[in-house]
């Protein structure tokens, strides 16, 4: 019966500070990489990123006054049907007897 070959592996060791080193180079080189895919590595992509976040930000606050707008015209709505159902109720535009 043959057994299965198993690959052993040596461990590497490293000081604290090499293995720090090591990990922000490489945070570094994919943080370039993930910017280089979307677009956002040239000389302008400070200046694209603030214009993007520009863009969000008065694009919520389009959503906010949206909403505020909607809630104004239901509120404006209601106080309408409510001065005409007491118009209509106490007959102030009535005919004459």
């Amino acid at each position: 019966m043959t057994e299965p070959l198993i690959e052993r592996r040596k461990a590497v060791t490293l000081p604290q500070d090499e293995l720090e080193k090591l990990l922000e180079c490489a945070a570094a080189r994919g943080a370039k990489s993930a910017l280089h895919s979307v677009g956002l590595d040239g000389e302008d992509a400070a200046h694209d990123i603030r214009e993007l976040r520009n863009l969000l930000d008065a694009f919520n606050e389009a959503k906010k006054t949206a909403g505020l707008t909607v809630i104004k015209m239901l509120v404006t709505g209601l106080v309408l049907a409510v001065v005409a159902g007491t118009v209509l109720k106490l007959k102030v535009f009535g005919s004459a007897p």
